[in-house]
């Protein structure tokens, strides 16, 4: 497993994987936040598209992101990821929405801890997941992460790649 720093506007995120996809982003304070495993190697090199298009996301001139992902977990919780990755950028949508997408209209909770479990967040949209009252609910790199997001987000809706 290869590993880098990127710096952004939220913070100094962890970026691993592989030299053919990215497993992880680690943000630097909440509970997604992530160390390096003992045994990783620090390699730059196999995250320059991802650190390319992180900085061209956060500089409001990227809202969709072409990237090999590699997605883990268990079918259902890949099918919550693989949801995650259709809501549109600057628009959200609620764990029951997304329930009801992938067929299983009654597993809410089950949608939110497979939501709050994402390895790949941003890039994997689950900051575009909110409360069905319209409220932010928990996030893993903390409220004032999910809420710089989705502001972010809303001021660069318009005309972006």
């Amino acid at each position: 497993m290869y590993y880098c720093y990127f710096d952004t506007p939220i913070g100094e995120l962890l970026l691993a994987g592989d030299s053919n996809a990215l497993s992880m982003i680690g943000f630097p304070k909440g509970a997604m936040r992530r160390d390096p495993e003992a045994d990783w190697i620090y390699n730059e090199e196999p995250f320059e598209e991802v650190r390319r298009q992180l900085a061209e996301y956060f500089s409001g001139e990227r809202k969709d992101f072409d990237l090999p992902l590699k997605l883990d977990g268990t079918e259902f919780q890949i099918s919550v990821l693989e949801a995650l990755l259709e809501i549109p950028y600057g628009e959200t949508t609620s764990y029951g929405a997304i329930a009801k997408q992938i067929g299983r209209p009654k597993a809410m909770r089950a949608v939110g801890a497979a939501n709050g479990r994402n390895p790949i967040p941003i890039i994997v949209p689950c900051h575009r997941v909110i409360g069905s009252s319209g409220d932010l609910t928990g996030f893993g790199g903390g409220l004032d992460t999910k809420e710089a997001l989705l502001r972010l987000e809303a001021e660069n809706s318009d005309g972006l790649l």
